[in-house]
């Protein structure tokens, strides 16, 4: 795992010496995600130069250093992630390559994508990379990024330099380098709290979308192409049904699963999990312990509000599996010590608020292994989420006419979250619903939508965007897009295959990238091997939500390992209570970036809207905590960028 940057100046016209020193800068500007080592490799007569950014995983000695040329000095590559089929790929290289000189992916990928061309060796690895490759006869450049998203990669094309990075920040250290801020993608911020791709905060600068790559040829213009889908993997799945039976379907996952966790367990340093004690996680730590000759060590964060606190069943289910367990009980004020570093550690506006506790248990694994195996993943491609659930049952429910649901809805609105909170107490707490005022409210808000309209209200944390962000135009994203529902006919699944394109990789791996990162932590998602995802698409509905039970397959794949008493309960998310602590130790801070001064003189926002949020929360009438966060953290971010 590691950081990359570099350019290519197609005039062509720079020394050596000053295309090193620009890349050499980019590269510094992101040690934490390579603080072994940093190495510049540049070529004058192409304009080119890379910045690498070392964190040594697989061959810690000099001949796994980036960037890398090929042995016969055609290729070079610049790459970050990690290929868990190497032998793979050496068998198919076979003996074009003579000999290596060393063990690490990186110089495998190299040589298979000399060999084969970038295309056939992308196709052919299974892995989670943002590269660039250059190929100096041709003087072409590659930019590539895996097909889920599990990694970052921006470029841009400016005044005919072409940079890229890992991140935003290393843009700014080249001279050429000048955007303005996007309004229209910091209206897609405020609706989603993430910037989804191919959209950043700059004008003129982006994500390369997942499973997608660049190609810029010598005196051409940046050409981005799709070389694995999603919508092919669906249209290939409901092709090819599974049709055995739920004993063979369970079996067939298990084997796929073990063998992708067992795949992401191979490294040169200490290795670890992330343990929440939900089917995620607890799976993914099921089949590593049953693959390692040693207890498997697994991290948790625990906190002492209990309606957020998971850290005692993730303890439960690191006895059972007999793993070697570190957990690390926050108070508040821990936590809240986060919040004013989140600006610089995501690098551009976010506002997911579980970014604080991802953080922090990525800093109490960083403690004790560089490796550290998530579970994400598995709520998209198998059902996690409550609106899944919700959805089942919502075509029910918009048979009831639109008046007497608004009804239902202003009776539902007539008690405070809080209050919602106390009537639900008397519901046993193994099947209380966390946070139910908060899940009351929210349904409440999208009761009167029919179809789509019910996802895409769900997931705004403001409606209508364009009315707050000062002359803003909203792209259209794939939540938008019409043709999905052609692609994908049933609700369910439509929503699990927007969240995968969009929520998937632009918030919750956004969100454990640049947590992990930000520590110098690699994080593995064995979920997302890209066999996985097509086979989960293979699934019938109804093995993976099955009369209301959300991931029934993964269940039983995990009922093999861990008894369900130990697993099966509410789902509750990786939260922290930022709603009563903006009331409370945060709302000064708050307060000073939701000033009415500040944000009209700020040309983003108008005040108005905001201002009304902030004074209904602070009431306790109602819980705005997203919509608020969302513009808490831009502004937060403008001052740490500005």
């Amino acid at each position: 795992m590691c950081g990359i940057a570099g350019f290519v100046d197609t005039s062509c016209q720079m020394a050596a010496g000053e295309l090193g020193e620009i890349a050499g800068a980019m590269a510094r500007t992101i040690t934490h995600r390579g603080p072994d080592e940093q190495n510049v490799w540049c070529d004058k007569a192409g304009g080119v130069a890379f910045g690498h950014r070392r964190l040594s995983i697989i061959d810690l000695s000099a001949a796994g250093r980036q960037p890398m040329v090929s042995a016969s000095g055609r290729t070079v590559i610049c790459y970050n992630g990690e290929i868990y089929n190497p032998e793979e790929l050496k068998a198919a290289l076979g003996d074009q390559v003579a000999r290596y000189r060393g063990h690490s992916d990186t110089e495998v990928l190299l040589e298979a994508a000399e060999t084969f061309g970038p295309e056939e060796a992308i196709s052919r690895a299974n892995g989670m990379f943002a590269l660039a490759i250059w190929q100096r006869d041709a003087r072409r450049l590659w930019l590539v990024r895996d097909r889920l998203g599990i990694k970052p990669l921006y470029w841009s094309m400016q005044a005919g330099v072409l940079l890229f990075a890992s991140e935003l920040r290393p843009f700014h250290e080249h001279p050429g380098f000048s955007a303005d801020l996007d309004r229209g993608a910091i209206a897609a911020y405020m609706r989603h709290n993430y910037i989804p791709h191919p959209h950043t905060v700059f004008q003129g600068v982006h994500q390369l979308p997942p499973g997608h790559m660049l190609r810029l040829d010598h005196g051409g213009e940046p050409v981005v192409e799709r070389y694995w889908e999603l919508a092919g993997a669906v249209r290939d799945g409901r092709r090819d049904r599974f049709e055995g039976s739920d004993a063979e379907a369970v079996d067939a996952l298990e084997a796929l699963l073990r063998d992708a966790v067992g795949r992401r367990m191979v490294a040169d340093v200490p290795l670890g999990a992330f343990l929440s004690g939900g089917y995620d996680s607890s799976t993914v730590v099921a089949l590593m312990q049953a693959q390692a000759d040693r207890p498997v060590k697994t991290f948790s964060i625990g906190f002492h509000e209990q309606a957020f606190n998971e850290a005692e069943h993730a303890a439960a289910v690191a006895g059972h599996l007999g793993t070697e367990h570190t957990e690390l009980y926050v108070t508040p004020d821990e936590a809240r010590d986060v919040i004013p570093r989140l600006a610089q550690i995501y690098d551009e506006p976010f506002a997911d608020s579980s970014q604080v506790p991802t953080h922090l248990v990525s800093m109490l694994a960083r403690q004790h292994v560089t490796v550290a195996l998530s579970g994400d993943g598995g709520d998209e491609l198998f059902t996690g989420y409550n609106r899944y659930a919700v959805a089942n049952k919502f075509n029910q429910v918009t048979r009831v006419p639109k008046v007497l649901r608004q009804a239902g809805a202003g009776a539902a609105h007539a008690l405070s979250p809080d209050a919602w909170d106390q009537v639900f107490r008397v519901v046993p707490a193994r099947f209380r619903p966390r946070l139910a005022g908060d899940k009351v409210y929210k349904l409440a808000d999208v009761v009167g939508e029919t179809g789509d309209g019910f996802y895409h209200r769900l997931i705004s944390h403001w409606r209508e965007p364009e009315e707050v962000v000062r002359g803003a135009r909203e792209p259209a994203t794939v939540v938008t897009d019409r043709c999905v529902e052609e692609l994908v006919p049933n609700f369910i699944e439509r929503m699990q295959y927007r969240d995968t394109l969009t929520y998937l990789p632009c918030d919750i791996l956004t969100k454990v990238d640049r947590a992990s990162m930000a520590v110098s932590l690699e994080a593995r998602v064995p979920l997302l091997d890209h066999r996985v995802v097509e086979f989960a698409w293979r699934l019938p509905l109804e093995m993976k939500l099955r009369r209301g039970t959300r991931k029934w397959i993964l269940r039983e794949v995990l009922y093999r390992h861990v008894p369900r008493a130990l697993v099966d309960r509410p789902k509750m998310g990786f939260g922290i209570p930022i709603d009563r602590w903006l009331r409370g130790p945060l709302r000064d801070w708050a307060e000073d970036l939701l000033a009415e001064k500040r944000l009209r003189e700020g040309g983003i926002f108008d005040p108005a809207p905001i201002r009304a949020r902030w004074v209904e929360h602070l009431g306790g009438r109602r819980n705005h905590q997203y919509a608020l966060w969302n513009v808490i953290m831009f502004e937060a971010w403008r001052d740490a960028w500005r």
